[in-house]
């Protein structure tokens, strides 16, 4: 490995919150520090004045691999997340079959690291194949590397089985993964209740049943003082209790989704299926207060929830089509409307995008700090650019944002200190 040098950059640095020119120094994939002098014999990389940051950690990506290669491989999707910014994922486990053993993990993350040029890291599944009833073998999948455990949109209604599992979890020191819904209400909703879904008569779930099934999660940590983060709070309804919950000291964070920082009910407009999603879009006011919570560090991570569906899944009447969108190459320009309403900034953007999941999850990411991985991103935050979903590298095109004018461009991406993406 050399030694590079980054200099004429404007460095984001979420750990300090600030947002400065200077340089930075990479030996060997680790950063040595900021704002040195180039050491002898040291590559040089001018940064143009652009925007230097830690590379984002996307947690609650879906890979298609095993069952669903055709939707997104290891290999497609490492290449879309390089072209994004994105340095590290965070797999999720809803594959076919459900990542629920040692052997099935071990095989997807020894796929991931033949085929990805980027870090991919997996959750395994809370229950045996995501059923909600009986609990994995959290030890066994814990010494095979799994970084959480999840049953990602398969919210269990067996109390006492998910009682069990987050004692079991807590007993081990694992991190479980909640999606708060009630799951009767939700069940077969494809829009969030009110006047617009009324009007186009599609079937709406009260933004209320988020609270409910938040609150029962949360009540749940309570009893049994595991480790929780709660993978997408969408709704305002939900954010008194999860700073009650903060507040009672609980080991509880949460996270949401860009496409519901930057979206709301009304996009859906003619029954788009692009803008189908799990949870549905919610209301602009609901909107606003979830940037408002990410604000003031009530919400703690933004990220993708990148899940690929085919063309034939998403041709279909909106009740009917699949839910969610690819968002690897997505996630920074989509973030950038954040910044350029004067809503959040870049350290605070990549606070919430970098440092805080791999803090959460126990990595050594997600910083520019000495020591640390050499994982970066360098990005014009203003640069503009048509969406065209064609141009994705993801294998699925199914994106709200195509046609959209947007702002951000990712430059140049590093692994370790590798360039694995260069425009």
């Amino acid at each position: 490995m050399s030694t590079l040098h980054f200099h004429n950059a404007r460095l984001i640095d979420p750990e300090t919150g600030t947002d400065a020119p200077g340089t930075l120094t990479v030996k060997d994939g680790v950063i040595l520090g900021q704002d040195g002098k180039a050491p002898k014999g040291a590559t040089l990389i001018d940064c143009g004045g652009k925007c230097l940051a830690p590379g984002i950690v996307d947690w609650g990506v879906k890979i298609g691999e095993p069952g669903e290669r055709h939707r997104e491989s290891f290999r497609s999707a490492g290449l879309a997340a390089a072209a994004g910014g994105v340095t590290t994922i965070i797999a999720r486990p809803d594959t076919l079959p459900a990542i629920d053993t040692p052997e099935t993990l071990e095989f997807v993350t020894r796929r991931a690291q033949e085929s990805a040029p980027v870090r991919i890291r997996h959750m395994a599944a809370l229950t045996k194949g995501r059923e909600g009833r009986e609990m994995t073998e959290i030890g066994f999948l814990l010494d095979a590397g799994a970084i959480a455990f999840t049953d990602v949109f398969a919210v269990s209604t067996e109390t006492k089985a998910l009682s069990r599992a987050l004692t079991y979890a807590r007993s081990l020191g694992a991190l479980v993964v909640g999606h708060p819904q009630e799951a009767a209400l939700s069940k077969g909703a494809s829009t969030t209740s009110g006047k617009f879904a009324s009007l186009k008569g599609l079937p709406a779930v009260s933004p209320l049943a988020e609270r409910m099934g938040l609150e029962r999660d949360l009540a749940l940590v309570e009893m049994t003082r595991a480790r929780y983060h709660a993978d997408q709070i969408t709704t305002a309804a939900s954010l008194p209790a999860l700073q009650r919950a903060k507040a009672a000291g609980l080991d509880v964070t949460a996270g949401t989704s860009i496409h519901h920082l930057t979206l709301n009910e009304f996009d859906v407009g003619d029954y788009r299926t692009f803008f189908k999603f799990t949870p549905p879009l919610r209301s602009e006011e609901d909107r606003q207060a979830i940037i408002a919570a990410l604000a003031d560090g009530t919400i703690d991570v933004i990220a993708s929830f990148h899940t690929p569906a085919d063309e034939e899944s998403k041709r279909l009447p909106f009740e009917e089509a699949a839910a969610g969108a690819v968002a690897l190459e997505t996630i920074l320009p989509a973030a950038m409307r954040l910044y350029h309403g004067g809503h959040l900034s870049l350290p605070a953007l990549f606070r919430a995008m970098a440092l805080n999941p791999a803090q959460r999850l126990g990595l050594p990411q997600g910083r520019i700090s000495e020591d640390a991985p050499a994982d970066l991103v360098l990005f014009d935050p203003d640069a503009p650019f048509q969406m065209d979903r064609f141009a994705l590298r993801s294998k699925s095109k199914n994106t709200p944002f195509d046609g959209a004018r947007m702002e951000g461009k990712v430059l140049a991406t590093w692994v370790a200190g590798a360039q694995v993406f260069t425009a």
